[in-house]
């Protein structure tokens, strides 16, 4: 018997249950996390650190860190190596390789802990169980990046296996999308440009010869190619 050619409906609707299947799947590997950052327990694992930590709170816990300075968007970035510096405490810092701590405003909004081969949970699947029962977190992760991650309520955390050994980061989420804000004004602040009526002369943001221009005189544009549209040259001074 000949097989019915398949119609174009058929073909359709076979699509839409593949769609449908597909996206059963990946709703499926999403963790449900509802648990705030401010409800965050604090955990052994984590070894006396946690995110919205000041500065002073962080030297409290390491007198000998040391803390870089903020850049323009307010984040600042360090790290201390437990295990390579005869300084730290062994036992307080045990299988411990490296910790590196992003901070927004003077606030403690990235945390990554970097463990060694001999960490007490040796696979990822171990790690997430463990680190699931200390930080109160549902035990469903989903697959990211080589790693498990959960994403809660302004925050995630990703675990991974790095060296021989398993890490965690744990991110502020909202930190993340200031500094994203932040980022994007200043390139689009860059791209400004000041024109003078008198002169029919534009400056970009960035030119000290801007000084020079009365501000009854100046009009704004959005990039050098507005100025050109509107008849504006840019001067000398800047080129």
């Amino acid at each position: 018997m000949l097989a019915q050619p398949i119609s174009k409906n058929n073909q359709i609707l076979r699509l839409l249950l593949a769609g449908l299947f597909s996206v059963s799947i990946a709703s499926a590997q999403q963790s449900n996390c509802s648990i705030r950052l401010d409800r965050l327990p604090d955990a052994s694992e984590l070894r006396g650190f946690h995110l919205g930590m000041t500065y002073d709170q962080v030297k409290s816990r390491v007198p000998q860190i040391r803390f870089g300075r903020a850049d323009e968007f307010g984040v600042s970035k360090t790290s201390i190596s437990p295990f390579f510096d005869p300084s730290f405490d062994k036992a307080s810092f045990a299988d411990v390789r490296t910790i590196s701590l992003d901070f927004l405003d003077g606030k403690l909004v990235t945390l990554w802990i970097g463990y060694e081969s001999t960490f007490k949970w040796k696979t990822l699947g171990e790690f997430v169980a463990g680190i699931s029962k200390s930080l109160n977190l549902p035990a469903e992760w989903a697959a990211k990046r080589g790693g498990r991650q959960l994403t809660c309520e302004g925050f995630s955390i990703l675990v991974s296996l790095i060296g021989g050994g398993p890490s965690i980061r744990v991110t502020d989420e909202t930190a993340q999308e200031i500094i994203a804000t932040r980022r994007e004004a200043a390139a689009a602040a860059a791209e400004l440009v000041i024109g003078d009526k008198a002169t029919r002369l534009y400056y970009p943001s960035d030119c000290s010869a801007l000084e020079n221009v009365a501000v009854s005189n100046r009009v704004t544009f959005k990039d050098k190619d507005e100025a050109a549209k509107a008849g504006y040259k840019i001067a000398k001074d800047c080129q």
